[in-house]
């Protein structure tokens, strides 16, 4: 089956498309777009930069994505834009036009991906509500500084942008089929629903499921693997359920980031602030909470935070669904509890009770886009100013994001005082024995996540402590 989209208003059609293929390599080769720049080829420099438009009701929403490890079939049904869809009849649009008269530009290598960074956000895509800084941070540029680039975005915020013609045609590629297809005999899918996913994985229980490829696209550009069976999942509107009710907050394994960030600052404001330093806005576009889940990566941002909140992780499969405690589906490095066949479905957050002290706090070697070397995570229960339940969790310490056993029996039953956490903290430095690598040092990262425990109080004392919450390791 063909992967068809949409390209400046034409349908581009691919006959039996490589499933790994990216769209950055079709960008640039036979569709000989080569304004879309390959820097790095696993979605951290943003050279790469291009929007993504989906149907959603009576508009489109667009959100700007690394084309480098974009899969082609996950733009089947979907528009793209490039850098050269902006300009018309041979005039730059206003924002391409403020940026060459600021001065925004020297070697112009990475210029296209900010161009169209800035330019989703000025059209309203995805994550545009945030500040002009934050649209960026998932774009390096090595040689002109970011003032100018800066100046540029906030004197041209806003455009108009028509998408009838968009619209008009998406609505043709869609389909309610599931698209499917064998390539040099490796198979692909993109089921519509949940229960073709099921379908699906009980014939081909060891395929490889894809949401965003923000993880599995390095597998591909870096590791050069051969995925033999892919999933993508991207298409399944079921999948996609934000649930906000009293009790707390459920996200569909296909809620990306970016998508969820309102929700999750929402169930606490440092939630909001985990989830604006996870990756640029290209990666939060595109990677799902429940995939940065799935893949069990022990320096994965997401897990602690929701660990430390008691989060319950729903599987399902053809033999039906299962519930358990987010803590528990860690098993060991590379391996968690998930049977073949079997796919996450969703997560539930509960939502803090009034009262609970609440702190999560993210260490890495430069504030925006960069992995965690270590990632606390803490929740106090407290009653007349004793801790009644604790939940401490980490990132970046041991082999799976973990709970800090001995920190905790340190704090329950504990008036929150100085001393309280002085013993919490030394307990803490038993509970892991992390690894050394390019990151931090085990003896930095032991130092480094008591300093954590600490920062939660001084904080709820009112001190000041890092404004941007970053360390040097």
């Amino acid at each position: 089956m063909a992967v068809r989209f949409l390209l400046d208003g034409d349908v581009v059609e691919l006959t039996t498309p490589d499933p790994t293929g990216t769209l950055l390599e079709l960008l640039r080769g036979p569709l000989r777009r080569t304004g879309t720049k390959e820097g790095c080829a696993e979605g951290d420099c943003g050279a790469c930069t291009v929007l993504v438009g989906e149907a959603m009701g009576e508009r489109v929403q667009w959100r700007a994505v690394n084309a480098c490890i974009l899969f082609l079939p996950m733009v089947h049904g979907k528009a793209v834009m490039t850098v050269e869809s902006l300009a018309t009849k041979g005039q730059l649009n206003p924002l391409q036009a403020c940026m060459a008269a600021n001065g925004s530009s020297q070697c112009g290598f990475c210029t296209p991906g900010f161009v169209m960074s800035l330019h989703g956000r000025a059209i309203g895509a995805l994550g545009s509500e945030l500040p002009v800084a934050d649209a960026i941070a998932g774009n390096l540029c090595r040689c002109t500084g970011y003032g100018p680039i800066l100046e540029a975005g906030e004197t041209v915020s806003s455009l108009a942008q028509d998408d009838a013609a968009v619209l008009a045609g998406l609505s043709g590629l869609a389909s309610d089929a599931m698209a499917s297809d064998v390539f040099e005999g490796r198979q692909w899918f993109v089921p519509r629903s949940s229960d073709e996913l099921v379908e699906v994985l009980a014939a081909h229980p060891d395929a490889r499921i894809v949401a965003g490829a923000t993880d599995v696209g390095l597998w591909v550009t870096k590791g050069l693997r051969d995925l033999q069976t892919v999933v993508f999942i991207g298409d399944i509107a079921d999948l996609k359920a934000i649930e906000e009710t009293p009790k707390g907050l459920r996200l569909g394994a296909g809620v990306r980031y970016a998508e969820a960030h309102g929700a999750l600052a929402g169930l606490h404001p440092d939630l909001g602030e985990l989830v604006r330093r996870i990756g640029g806005l290209q990666v939060r576009s595109s990677a799902t909470v429940c995939g940065n889940i799935a893949n069990g990566s022990p320096i994965g941002d997401g897990p602690p935070a929701l660990i430390a909140l008691g989060a319950e992780l729903t599987l399902r499969s053809a033999a039906g669904r299962r519930t358990m405690a987010l803590e528990d589906y860690f098993l060991d490095y590379g391996k968690q509890d998930r049977k073949p066949g079997e796919f996450v479905e969703s997560v539930f957050v509960p939502r803090p009770a009034t009262g609970t002290v609440v702190h999560v706090s993210k260490l890495s070697r430069r504030f925006d886009s960069d992995i965690s070397a270590v990632l606390g995570a803490f929740a106090l229960t407290m009653e007349a100013g004793m801790i009644t339940a604790a939940r401490v969790a980490f990132g970046g310490m041991a082999a799976t994001p973990r709970r800090a056993a001995g920190c905790e029996a340190a704090l329950v039953g504990q008036p929150f005082s100085e001393a309280t956490i002085a013993a919490a903290a030394e307990a803490l430095k038993g509970d892991f024995s992390p690894l050394t690598d390019v990151r931090g040092s085990a003896a930095y990262r032991i130092e480094a996540a008591s300093a954590l425990l600490w920062r939660l109080w001084h904080r709820e004392q009112g001190v000041a402590t890092s404004v941007l919450d970053v360390e040097a390791c």
